[in-house]
């Protein structure tokens, strides 16, 4: 594969981006960045919700689980919806459904309910981050995608950071139900502005009409989607990258930080905002990276993972009772590189699959990332109620997940690099003869 920047001729129907595509996709992005602020709150209000709903570590996880369940399992399903009836409406659903699931968290009165909301909060947040990927391939050329996805993610990061900074504070000053409720109205918000200004594509780009509705259409666009490598080969990037720092920041961190390392709160709050901070630095960087050299896609990913893996294992099975702060803040300046290097997933899915398949290939690799961390957050509570809050041996279920996600990148990498050199070579073809 060369390691030349992809071509700037520009494709077939590529749109143009300038100020109105920035605008545009920003609302989308918008709605994102709330999505991400509910969806993270548990991680800063972890402790809150075991001391409100009186449970212990395997049924607090269950919130993020169920949670991670639903948003996994509605991810084909929404790259159909995508593909089918466009974004707007999707998002529209998607903001109507998180705002409520954030207001009924905030108001449950008892476990079984709060699980409820929750689950909700994840049906409404699956719908978002898709969505944007597809507004942005809408509005921006081709050439852009890598950087737009990963300024994408920065964005969806820096709703992480209104949750460790903002809700961790209003939590301690106000109170859970002030701060779920106050939370939640900012769904109301980006749902008018979405409603207002939000277009699925500029004009004069409107996609071919869809294809009919039904089970044998759906099939056809799973199948078609999953039978090309670079999808697959996207799908285990992004489980092998993204979980170990959204199990961290998604509920075990503090934890682990406060319990296992005897930090205070405070302490802790300001490492779990070091991963956010770090993930947003990094995410320019592979963005500009990737842009410029699709050829560092594999090594960065394989380096990612080696490097998470080495500072992971030192810091949880570094002799005495706490790893040193100085060790504690590597490893969440790493962690932070973790979300970066799973959007790398998407640009190998990207050029595999023809735009009215966009969609339905990007639900198949976010669903990579969520497995794993749902799997991981399962294994973590499990393995603390059967020894007695060992984080060690709990922690270690990380590199089970990690060896697993190489072994298939391994695999796919060779077969995806071939299939995505014949699809170059087409689309050069095409710029070449189709008018512009």
């Amino acid at each position: 594969m060369s390691s030349a920047a992809a071509p700037t001729l520009p494709l077939p129907g590529d749109p143009p981006g300038g100020r109105r595509a920035a605008w545009v996709w920003g609302i989308g992005v918008a709605v994102y960045f709330v999505a991400i602020i509910f969806r993270t709150s548990l991680g800063v209000a972890g402790l809150d919700a075991a001391d409100r709903f009186d449970v212990n570590a395997s049924a607090l996880s269950t919130f993020s689980i169920l949670q991670l369940l639903v948003y996994a399992g509605m991810q084909i399903p929404v790259g159909l919806m995508v593909d089918r009836l466009g974004t707007k409406r999707v998002l529209t659903l998607g903001a109507v459904l998180f705002t409520l699931g954030q207001l009924g968290f905030a108001l449950s009165p008892s476990y079984g309910t709060a699980l409820a909301s929750r689950a909700l909060l994840g049906c409404g947040d699956a719908m978002t981050f898709i969505s944007v990927l597809r507004l942005g391939t809408r509005w921006f050329p081709a050439r852009r995608g890598p950087l737009i996805g990963q300024v994408a993610a920065l964005f969806g990061m820096a709703g992480n950071l209104i949750s460790t900074l903002v809700i961790a504070r209003a939590l301690h000053g106000f109170g859970w139900t002030t701060t779920f409720v106050g939370s939640s109205l900012a769904g109301v918000v980006v749902l008018v502005l979405l409603l207002l200004f939000l277009k699925d594509h500029p004009e004069g780009y409107e996609p071919p009409p869809a294809q009919h509705a039904g089970g044998a259409y759906v099939r056809k666009q799973i199948a078609a989607s999953w039978r090309e490598p670079g999808t697959r080969l996207g799908m285990w990037v992004h489980f092998t990258t993204q979980f170990p720092a959204m199990v961290f920041l998604l509920l075990w961190g503090m934890p682990f930080l406060v319990e296992d390392q005897g930090l205070g709160r405070g302490t802790a709050g300001e490492l779990l905002t070091l991963v956010v901070l770090s993930n947003m630095m990094l995410g320019l960087v592979y963005g500009q990276l990737i842009a410029r050299h699709h050829a560092v896609r594999v090594p960065l990913a394989l380096g990612t993972v080696g490097t998470t893996a080495a500072l992971w294992a030192v810091t949880i099975f570094h002799p005495g009772d706490h790893a040193p702060m100085w060790l504690l803040v590597v490893l969440c300046v790493v962690l932070g590189a973790c979300g970066p290097a799973s959007m790398i997933g998407f640009d190998f899915s990207r050029p595999a699959n023809p735009p009215e398949r966009q969609g339905t290939a990007s639900g198949i690799v976010n669903m990579g990332g969520f497995i794993a961390s749902m799997t991981t957050l399962l294994a973590v509570g499990v393995l603390l109620d059967a020894t007695g809050d060992n984080y060690r041996v709990a922690f270690s279920s990380v590199f089970v997940l990690e060896a697993l996600g190489v072994t298939q990148i391994l695999r796919l990498r060779a077969r995806a690099a071939r299939r995505e050199r014949d699809h170059h070579v087409i689309s050069r073809v095409e710029a070449v003869h189709v008018p512009v």
